[in-house]
């Protein structure tokens, strides 16, 4: 994914990635490296004749009258072809302007819009004010490193004044202008100074506040760092196919493989969390402009601080990881990525520290301040909710199991699948179901294991089949338990060696599974055992349902790191399947078994799974200790803050893809490696605030040191079950950048 969603936002990335990869080939990248001083590109006028200055500004002053979010995108194809020039901080210019009141709106936009003015700000600045009587400003100061500076037609700037900070617009012919040997290449820094320069009043840009300024450079600089990362992992990726040691393209040995993988991961964070500031900002714009409500001001702060947080370090660290990937070459100048590694680095230096953002973060957080990832649905969705909401006010009348059923018989319980199991629903009318449920106030039936085992009966169960397990089990029930696993298949699912031999009527299964959830509680069991063991490996597999209450089953209960008893194994001993409980064909069940565990690993990527660990029972506990954090536990705190943000966003928008009509693809195992992981980061973080009382036993009822010490313990399964993470990283790296597949054992 893009920053962009929308189809038009996709066709203008890929307009602007075009259009720069013609107009900025490597030559005029390094031409801009070698150059005496910085000037304004040679693509400039380009930029403006496609219109791409003036994304943002409205149509009254020569732009085209979108907002932000354009913009970005823009942004982050440029960034892609590590831009030089001033486009940066010339958008960020006018964006600055543009938020505050109109008095300069009228003389500065129009410029901005059509490339004939170029812009800069300074984000810090040591610079004080004088007001005089006519409403105009006397500055004197000095700002440090103001990116594009020297290539700037327009200065702005913040003033110190006895009112507070304000906001100025100068000519930047009024400073003295210096530039500053730039650690980025590519573009330049620089410093400024004036002395007793008076400011006009319509220059003085009213109604600014350093907060804003700081907001739309968070989410602009944080589109730029989106794209830099973009390059870094594509380029990196394709590298790691062709490169060779060993005798093998080096993206097929997992060191390498899980680097990418991660590296993605990063970029995926970063393009969510910019996605979601920049909504936030164009909505409050967007809501001033309608005299409506919006997000509030601490909203915008919180969603912009986590892009600030997230976007430049993983910019960085993609970029660093290239370098590490390409190897010597890398290292060289020259190859391309240090010019993207600079310019990171730069990004992020001049942004202001990522520990000053996660502390704001962190303030808003212990605050109370959140952000509800909502979808705004058509209008004409409102006849379609009407219809739900009436079905599930009858439902909401019902009470127990009968409530249960009726939902289950509605098809609400897992909506996707076809009828009569769901409701064929698509996309949109499963966002409507959920949002009435929540507002009905009731809960689905809690099918635990029989949600993976539903979509599979469903596709390849036989109608005895399925009219004799869906219903209970949509119901809740009927209770089910996986036997898959096996103590020398585990991630390696497809070496199970349980056997089922052939016999008049059925099958007799014996072999031995593990880590088997609730199979002491379980009534059936989904099974695959090797029906045919001169078939390739993943051949001569069937999938088998396994009543566990027949003879030859035996359960016995493992005790796990928590001291409770989840997981089991389950002995199958001459144990009797019948034909009928054959699911799908004979020899054909590991095409079962893969639909199973994708639902599997999409139900995991949702939450935080059983380790109870969450960010909200975090801050609870953060609220309840009763002292103030140190700046160390808030620094560990914004980093699980914005780590969940990220996922919550990453959420959103794979639903906001799915309504479009777009598959999702892999970023089912993305969300599902980032959510696991997740829990364990909430359970470390709380533990480390507990100080000694996390030498408390691992006990719920021994209060929030018992409850936050089982947690640690449970959240150590979240990275096994379900697939691995290495598993994971294997899946990302070969699904999603094309990756070599790890060669076969002996090969």
């Amino acid at each position: 994914m893009a920053i962009g969603l929308s189809e038009e936002h996709q066709a203008l990335r890929e307009s602007v990635l075009g259009w720069a990869t013609r107009e900025i080939p490597s030559e005029v990248v390094r031409a801009a490296v070698s150059a005496e001083r910085e000037e304004r590109p040679p693509f400039w006028a380009g930029l403006a004749a496609q219109g791409l200055l003036g994304l943002h500004i409205p149509e009254e002053h020569g732009g085209s009258g979108y907002g932000l979010l354009e913009t970005a995108v823009a942004l982050e194809a440029l960034g892609e072809r590590v831009a030089p020039g001033p486009y940066l901080p010339t958008v960020l210019a006018s964006a600055v302007v543009l938020a505050a009141d109109g008095k300069a709106h009228g003389e500065l936009l129009p410029g901005f819009a059509d490339g004939t003015l170029t812009g800069a700000v300074a984000l810090t600045a040591e610079i004080t004010g004088v007001r005089g009587e006519d409403g105009e400003l006397t500055i004197t100061g000095t700002a440090g490193h103001v990116l594009g500076g020297a290539v700037a037609d327009v200065l702005v700037l913040p003033v110190r004044t006895d009112q507070g900070e304000e906001w100025v617009a100068i000519d930047a012919a009024g400073a003295t202008v210096t530039p500053l040997a730039s650690l980025d290449l590519t573009r330049g820094v620089a410093k400024v100074e004036v002395d007793g320069l008076v400011v006009p009043a319509q220059r003085v840009l009213e109604r600014l506040t350093t907060a804003e300024v700081r907001e739309i450079a968070a989410v602009l600089f944080g589109a730029e760092a989106a794209g830099l990362a973009a390059w870094c992992v594509t380029e990196a990726a394709e590298y790691a196919k062709v490169r060779v040691q060993f005798g093998r393209p080096i993206g097929q040995f997992q060191g390498i493989k899980h680097k990418l993988a991660r590296m993605l991961v990063a970029l995926e964070q970063a393009r969510a969390t910019v996605w979601d500031g920049l909504r936030a900002l164009d909505a409050a714009r967007d809501a001033a402009g309608e005299d409506a409500a919006g997000p509030s001001a601490d909203e915008r702060a919180y969603a912009a601080a986590i892009a600030a947080v997230t976007a430049p370090d993983a910019a960085v660290r993609c970029a660093a990881d290239a370098i590490q990937t390409f190897g010597g070459i890398g290292y060289t100048f020259e190859h391309d990525v240090h010019l993207y590694y600079r310019r990171a680095l730069t990004l992020r230096a001049l942004l202001g520290p990522s520990a000053e953002w996660a502390d704001r973060v962190a303030g808003l957080a212990l605050s109370g301040v959140t952000r509800e990832m909502t979808i705004d649905l058509p209008e004409e969705a409102e006849p379609l909710r009407a219809r739900i909401r009436a079905e599930i006010d009858e439902i909401a009348r019902l009470e127990g199991v009968e409530q249960r059923r009726a939902l289950a018989a509605a098809g609400f319980v897992t909506p996707h699948l076809p009828r009569p199991w769901g409701r064929d629903a698509s996309p949109l009318e499963q966002v409507i179901i959920l949002q009435e449920l929540k507002a009905a106030k009731v809960r689905l039936p809690q099918m635990l294991i029989g949600a993976w085992v539903v979509p599979s009966l469903a596709v390849y169960g036989t109608p005895e089949q399925q009219q004799r397990f869906l219903p209970p089990t949509l119901s809740g029930e009927m209770m089910w338990c996986q036997l898959f696993s096996e103590p020398g298949a585990g991630s390696d699912l497809a070496s199970l060696r349980t056997r089922a031999e052939k016999v008049e009527g059925g099958w007799r299964l014996n072999g031995q599974k593990v880590w088997t959830s609730l199979a002491q509680h379980a009534e059936w069991g989904i099974c695959i055992a090797r029906t045919d063991p001169d078939k390739p490996k993943h051949d001569g597999i069937t999938y088998f349902l396994v009543d566990m209450k027949a003879p030859g089953v035996t359960v016995r209960p493992l005790t796990e790191l928590t001291g409770e008893n989840l997981f089991n194994e389950v002995f199958l001993d001459d144990v009797f399947v019948p034909d009928e409980h054959v699911v799908g064909e004979v020899n054909d069940g590991w095409r079962v078994a893969r639909n199973t565990l994708s639902n599997e690993r999409v139900s995991l990527s949702v939450g935080a799974g059983t380790s109870g660990a969450s960010l909200r029972e975090l801050l609870g506990l953060c609220s309840r200790l009763g002292r103030e954090l140190t700046p160390a536990e808030r620094q560990d705190l914004a980093a699980v803050v914005c780590e969940a943000h990220s996922i919550a966003a990453l959420s959103l928008r794979v639903t906001l893809r799915q309504l479009a009509g777009t598959e999702p693809g892999a970023d089912a195992s993305v969300r599902k490696l980032l959510s696991t992981s997740h829990a364990q980061r909430v359970a470390e973080c709380a533990v480390g605030l507990l100080g000694p009382a996390a030498a408390t036993a691992a006990d719920v009822k021994l209060g929030d040191a018992g409850f936050w010490n089982r947690a640690i313990l449970a959240s150590r399964a979240m990275t096994i079950y379900g697939g691995t993470t290495e598993v994971q990283l294997n899946i990302i790296g070969e699904r999603m950048l094309g990756l070599p597949r790890d060669p076969e054992p002996g090969r």
